[in-house]
C-alpha cells in the first residue's frame, strides 16, 4: 500500500531531493506500522540569516487509527536543523518513535502500575 503523503514547502525553493528523503522516511513509517492512513510533512526555512546559516523547521501529522502524532522540530532549539536532511530526519525519528510507543500501548507490552489499594 502507498501511503498519501502531502509535502509542503514554505519560504523556500521546492526541492525534489528533500522530497525523495521524505519519502523514504514514509516508506520506513509504513514498514513500522502498515496502519498509517496519511502523512503530511511541511517543511519551512522561516528566517534568512547571513551569519547564522539558514535553520529549517519540519512538522510531521501521521494519521493513523486511534488519533493523530503531530511532531514539529523548530529551527530555534537545535543548530543542527542548518541542515535540512538532518531536520527532516530528527521529525521522522520523533514521529516514529511516538508510533511504536502507540503500538506497544496496543499490544499490552507497557507495564501498568495497579493504583494503591486501601487495606481494611
Amino acid at each position: 500500500m502507498q501511503l498519501p503523503i502531502d509535502i509542503t514547502f514554505r519560504g523556500m525553493t521546492p526541492s525534489a531531493s528533500v522530497e525523495g528523503a521524505i519519502r523514504r522516511w514514509t516508506d520506513r513509517i509504513e514498514r513500522t506500522y502498515g496502519r498509517v492512513q496519511r502523512c503530511s510533512v511541511v517543511v519551512e526555512q522561516p528566517h534568512l540569516h547571513r551569519t547564522h546559516g539558514n535553520r529549517f523547521r519540519v512538522r510531521v501529522e501521521l494519521v493513523a487509527p486511534g488519533g493523530a502524532i503531530e511532531v514539529s522540530h523548530d529551527s530555534a532549539i537545535d543548530s543542527d536543523h542548518e541542515n535540512v536532511y538532518v531536520a527532516v530526519a530528527d521529525a521522522f525519528r520523533a514521529a516514529r518513535r511516538q508510533l511504536q510507543d502507540r503500538v506497544r500501548i496496543a499490544r499490552g507490552d507497557v507495564k501498568t502500575h495497579e493504583p494503591d489499594r486501601a487495606e481494611p
